[in-house]
């Protein structure tokens, strides 16, 4: 348990280094599972959810060093195919192991997967994908339980194009006998990596990117060292949290074209952003535009970033819609910004946003990681002080976020409790 206090109302100034993506690294993560040799992998932090995997790891059978932002992984001796839920409760990414286990073990038995309460998030999908390649698949008391004598390739169609299916399904092909083509497959950045990781490790992957991926599978997959993406949802949450508060910020080692989205609506509620070969420049002055948003998967506004706009749409000139599309209960942070003096309703999926000339500090409680994100941009843009409880959920997906905001001029401490 943390409790972010911050003290609102300052200018946000200077120049930040991008973190490593955590949704590249976790599916990277459990994808080492499919070789014998040692993965490395670069420029990694170690966020909460990076150990919860690493910890199902161990209870495999894996083992693994991390040495100065370097992850060292060595899965030659998992002999073990059952993630009980106490291993994989913590997240959802956790069933990106059964892929990986599927097509290397013949077998698995893993526990449905906890996670932040935003939705149902259900793994049909991944089922339904998994079961095209050979596997059978069943469910008792809350465990999936799949085995295989071979996967083979199949042409998959994903009715919605999920990112932790396209990512699972991708990892069971890669060793299945034959040729799989996943369609309307996720285009996301960090499935992009991911194929390129696998490629990196000899196997055959074209289409990534786009919504059709085409795997041969190959026999087996070697060793390598790899060095994932950075994280655009980091990005975009401190080029927000400068156009809420006002400044000057650059930050560094970002693909700008991975946060299109997010730019063009920043830039739509008059910040100022100038991109440069690897990195990003917002100027930030006067009380933000209104805008709309309405999640999408990639290239669409990501839902990730979508309580980080609603924090900033509070305190924006006129009324600005959010539309949800993607998960059905992510609107956990209003409760909390409305105790902050936000003027916001929601009508099923649709938040209707009127700005507020500010917002008060006060007592809140974070719901999940990017509704923690979004108080604390509140907080820093409020008047007063603002205190966030926060049962770790932040550490989650923002590593260190104290330390970053305070070289940028915030005011914010950490305090566990």
């Amino acid at each position: 348990m943390c409790i972010y206090k911050i003290e609102g109302g300052h200018r946000l100034n200077g120049q930040i280094e991008a973190s490593c993506a955590k949704n590249s690294v976790l599916p990277m993560i459990f994808a080492s599972i499919l070789t014998n040799e040692q993965v490395t992998l670069q420029n990694i932090s170690p966020l909460s959810d990076v150990k919860a995997s690493l910890e199902i790891l161990q209870l495999l059978g894996g083992k693994y060093d991390m040495d100065e932002e370097q992850l060292h992984i060595c899965n030659g001796s998992i002999c073990n195919s059952q993630a009980p839920y106490e291993a994989v409760r913590k997240m959802r990414a956790s069933i990106l192991a059964m892929g990986p286990l599927l097509a290397k073990m013949g077998k698995v038995n893993i526990a449905l997967p906890g996670g932040c309460a935003i939705g149902s998030r259900p793994v049909d999908l991944h089922i339904k994908g998994l079961t095209a390649l050979g596997a059978s698949i069943s469910l008792e008391h809350g465990t999936l339980n799949a085995h295989t004598k071979q996967l083979k390739g199949a042409q998959i169609y994903l009715d919605f194009p999920s990112v932790g299916a396209t990512e699972n399904i991708m990892m069971a092909a890669v060793l299945a006998k034959g040729e799989t083509i996943i369609r309307n497959a996720a285009a996301e950045p960090e499935v992009e990596d991911l194929a390129n990781f696998l490629g990196a490790m000899g196997a055959r992957i074209c289409g990534q990117g786009t919504d059709t991926i085409i795997i041969e599978g190959v026999s087996s997959l070697n060793g390598v060292s790899f060095k994932p993406i950075t994280d655009r949802i980091e990005v975009g949450t401190f080029l927000v949290a400068t156009t809420a508060c006002g400044g000057d910020v650059t930050i560094n080692n970002i693909n700008p074209e991975h946060i299109r989205a997010t730019i063009a609506k920043l830039t739509e509620s008059g910040a100022k952003i100038t991109e440069m070969k690897n990195g990003v420049r917002i100027k930030a002055d006067g009380k933000p535009c209104k805008f709309d948003i309405k999640s999408l998967p990639y290239p669409g506004f990501p839902t990730d970033m979508q309580a980080q706009l609603c924090a900033l749409a509070s305190i924006a000139g006129g009324t600005s819609m959010v539309v949800e599309t993607v998960f059905e209960q992510r609107y956990n942070h209003i409760a909390e910004l409305v105790r902050m003096g936000a003027d916001i309703k929601v009508d099923e999926r649709t938040a209707i946003i009127t700005g507020v000339s500010s917002l008060s500090g006060t007592s809140v409680c974070a719901p999940d990681l990017r509704g923690g994100a979004a108080l604390v941009i509140a907080g820093l843009c409020a008047k007063g002080t603002t205190e966030i409880s926060d049962e770790g959920h932040l550490k989650r997906g923002y590593y260190h976020i104290e330390d970053k905001l305070q070289n940028l001029g915030a005011k914010i401490t950490c305090i566990n409790v």
